[in-house]
């Protein structure tokens, strides 16, 4: 079967993809190896797509509360509560929720709706969680939101500095890019972040910053450099008194501080990514402009293999950015003047405009928590779980008179919130663009046809709009007509002087589009022939370093929050992946050994972290890598795969925000940590899923053959209510609190197995799992947990792309295999996305160590 040309559906580096569909619902994951943004390299997420394509647990069909009903009816009872709120309470009594996930045609047809005919600036996307403070930092120093470099650069950079971005684990196709240059041509690398992630084990240099020290260490480099201030003068716009007030209080080992100062000054060509860590944080804004203001000052920007590169977490972060997507844009990088407000009105042949900025993502929540937003749609995206103070975005949702989602899962945190549930496409049946971090637009095209009755969300979205009263503005016949007009309506940003032009593509045939390469739009370098500015010039920003943070007995300790390396979001899609739950079966937190002694806290603790905003459970696991005072946990968990009160980051995260962008600060959060005490504990394994198992402490991951459960109890355990029906095996030792139940139906084959202990240890979860939907010919082993006959341990799978495990991988390494691509060509592992690759290098230089000390 012919191979479809697609894009990834996860982070924003947008690999291509060659998909070659082997079934109704099965397909072929390669790298598309003509693709410019991956050269045909997959992260283990892109890798195991083809695992997430299935239809279990899809929304199927349009929902009013438990009721199906007709897409007629479902459009009409949306398009009928608009219409009433605005006639009741106004326009911005309505608010659109929307996602990087959306494809720019779904983006650009609700800001049109929202922002043009409904009149409201009310919509903004869940990229203000992760890219609005570098929207804001491009704005204020470039005039536009802008990336000045492509990831070209990165071939050709001598110095690449990374801040705040676990790149080996976030952005592993960009990580292997880098690896690549380091080994071609010694590009020096400089990892800054204060934890010491795989990512920094790696790096020439690691600068442990404080959280959000990130301003006063840029800001001191450009105060130590010897830069020419006239020249930079000459080229850039200088605001009065900048020089004076630029401090020399980096915050960190004056030895590092020395030696990156002497990197920076002696390179030619430097690149600086920087990421959520930068972000994320209540001067993320600034910390855009500080990582801005030394490329500009220096000229490391606007030519090959130099430039300030924010690199995005969600695969259309940018087509939303560009479209309008965000509350503070009226659409295609125009703002709300009344000479802009008035070419987008002519433009969309409407004269009811949103007459300023909606409320950006916290604000609006909030707005919706205290009543003035009455009729809310949420987007391909799960606010419930995502936001910072989850808790009373709850609140603010189950108090709504209407809540919209639209989204492929049938029960999501939010969907349980709706009052309407409308089903979208997801990826795989999703037609339409995206566009990268380096400006690269893609085409993401349909696998398969649409399950049940769902539909395109730019297709929703406009049918609410025609049932409105707007069909004439919303009369498309395909998606390639919503592109055609979306790129013609960048001729007016063009006509601004802005960088975003599509206007070649504006004329495109269904035909043309549908063949469609990928494309960057402003070139290599957008702003080497001038800038969106008033005067043609960039600009410098006094940018203020935080002041420090007072300690606070009842929360000494600091949080930070972040990405697994296998997982996504709130894992609607990665948790159905068997292959993508081995890395990290539980949300963990990590803490510094010292801290840990400190709390009374060993390895593989029960936890409770504590923060004003709430109490949440994680495991604990020790690391020398994480600062002391500080903590960090996963973004992940959410009502499906945990118990209400493990693993919820976002119920920890405090809704303060970035005074310019109104990004929240996920990254630095006073905290608190304790032992949590249980009775029992124990894991569960079964066929099926189990929607909220009968106990105080429940994690979900996904097994080939089914679903594993990690488990424990305040009180006694009820093994009864926990197994399902069927016939039992079990044996108990009551001195330690041991019980083992075997349960399997009447072909004899397992549905599930639960081991349970107050004291005593339990045995590998592997073995026991791979038994799911098999005969138990040997039921004394069964319970035993392990066969009769030994197996070799393969140990933790470290290589999740080609299933390798870290005993595999020391055996070739005491084999002789003494750099990481030995122990690739020994056992493969490493060869395919590269993020495992740090954790090789490890277990080498770990290994080395052993021998020398063995031979002193």
């Amino acid at each position: 079967m012919r191979a479809i040309k697609t894009t990834c559906a996860y982070c924003g580096v947008g690999c291509g993809i060659s998909a070659e569909v082997t079934g109704p619902r099965a397909v072929t994951i390669r790298g598309d190896a003509d693709h410019p943004a991956n050269r045909g390299a997959l992260c283990s997420k892109g890798t195991h797509l083809g695992e997430t394509v299935g239809l279990e647990g899809r929304l199927l069909h349009p929902m009013i509360g438990d009721q199906r009903v007709s897409w007629d009816h479902a459009t009409a009872e949306v398009a009928a509560r608009i219409n009433a709120c605005i006639a009741e309470h106004g326009p911005d009594s309505v608010a659109f929720y929307v996602s990087g996930q959306l494809l720019t045609e779904d983006y650009y047809v609700a800001n049109k709706l929202m922002k043009g005919f409904i009149g409201s600036g009310n919509i903004d996307t869940n990229s203000r969680l992760c890219m609005a403070s570098a929207v804001a930092a491009h704005n204020r120093a470039f005039g536009e939101d802008v990336v000045p470099c492509t990831y070209d650069d990165l071939d050709a950079a001598d110095l690449i500095l990374l801040v705040g971005s676990n790149t080996a684990w976030c952005h592993p196709v960009i990580w292997q890019r880098i690896e690549r240059a380091r080994e071609a041509h010694g590009t020096r690398l400089v990892v800054i972040d204060p934890r010491r992630t795989e990512t920094a084990e790696r790096a020439d240099l690691h600068i442990p910053v404080a959280p959000d020290g990130d301003v006063a260490l840029f800001d001191a480099l450009l105060a130590s450099l010897a830069v020419d201030r006239a020249a930079v003068e000459a080229r850039c716009d200088v605001p009065a008194g900048f020089w004076n007030n630029r401090s020399l209080e980096h915050g960190i080992d004056p030895q590092l501080f020395a030696d990156l100062l002497a990197m920076v000054a002696a390179s030619d060509r430097m690149i600086t990514l920087f990421s959520q860590g930068a972000n994320q944080s209540r001067c993320g804004t600034d910390k855009g402009n500080a990582i801005i203001n030394l490329h500009l000052a220096t000229g490391h920007i606007n030519r090959r293999g130099a430039g300030p590169f924010s690199i995005t977490g969600q695969p259309n972060a940018m087509g939303g950015r560009e479209v309008g997507g965000l509350a503070n844009v009226l659409a295609c990088h125009l703002g709300f003047s009344e000479e802009e407000r008035a070419a987008a009105g002519a433009f969309w042949r409407s004269g009811q405009l949103a007459k300023g900025p909606g409320l950006k993502a916290v604000d609006l929540f909030e707005a919706v928590h205290r009543g003035a937003i009455k009729f809310i749609w949420i987007m391909a995206t799960n606010p419930a779980v995502s936001m910072p103070d989850a808790t009373r975005v709850r609140q603010a949702l189950a108090a709504c008179e209407t809540v919209v989602v639209s989204d492929v899962l049938e029960d999501t945190d939010t969907a349980r919130l709706a009052h309407i549930r409308l089903p979208a496409l997801g990826w795989g049946e999703k037609d339409g663009t995206v566009t990268n971090s380096d400006r690269m637009v893609s085409r993401q095209r349909a696998l398969f046809a649409a399950p049940g009755d769902a539909r395109a969300d730019w297709r929703i979205i406009a049918d609410v709009a025609s049932a409105m009263g707007h069909g004439a503005a919303f009369d498309y016949p395909t998606v390639a007509s919503v592109f055609r007009e979306y790129a013609a309506m960048t001729s007016l940003a063009a006509a601004r002087g802005r960088k975003l032009d599509l206007t070649a593509q504006a004329d495109l045939s269904d035909a043309a589009y549908e063949a469609m390469p990928p494309f960057r739009w402003g070139g290599e370098h957008p702003l080497a022939n001038g800038y969106p500015t008033s005067t043609g010039r960039p600009r410098l920003i006094a940018v203020v370093p935080p002041a420090p943070s007072v300690p606070d007995a009842a929360f000494p300790l600091r949080l930070n929050t972040g990405r697994y390396r296998d997982q996504w979001h709130t894992m609607t899609r990665t948790g159905f992946s068997a292959k993508l739950a081995h890395h990290r079966r539980e949300p963990l937190v990590e803490l510094h050994p010292a801290d840990a002694a400190a709390a009374g806290i060993v390895e593989g603790d029960l936890c409770q972290v504590t923060t004003p905003a709430g109490p949440s459970l994680y495991r604990a696991t020790l690391s020398e890598g994480q600062a002391r005072g500080g903590l960090f946990v996963p973004i992940h968990w959410t009502d499906l795969t945990a118990a209400p009160d493990t693993g919820r980051t976002g119920r920890l995260a405090s809704a303060d925000t970035d005074p310019v962008s109104g990004q929240p600060g996920f990254k630095d959060s006073p905290a608190r940590i304790a032992r949590a005490e249980l009775a029992w504990r124990g894991f569960l394994v079964a066929r099926t899923p189990i929607t909220s198992p009968a106990c105080d402490h429940w994690v979900r991951s996904r097994v080939e053959h089914g679903w594993l459960y990690e488990i424990g109890g305040i009180e006694k355990a009820d093994p009864a209510a926990l197994l399902p029906e069927g016939t039992r095996s079990e044996v108990a030792y009551p001195a330690k609190g041991m019980q083992r139940f075997a349960v399997c139906d009447e072909a004899g084959m397992l549905t599930a197995a639960l081991f349970i202990t107050r004291k005593g240890a339990l045995p590998p979860r592997e073995w026991i799992a791979a038994q799911l939907g098999a005969p138990v010919a040997d039921p004394v082993a069964m319970l035993a947990g392990r066969p009769r006959e030994a197996r070799p341990d393969r140990g933790a799978i470290i290589c999740v792309c080609h299933d390798v495990g870290e005993c595999e991988i020391a055996a070739a390494i005491a084999g002789g295999a003494a750099t990481v691509g030995c122990v690739g060509a020994a056992t493969r592992a490493g060869t395919n996305c590269g993020s495992c690759r740090p954790h090789i290098a490890r277990m080498i230089e770990e290994a080395q160590l052993d021998m020398r000390e063995a031979a002193e």
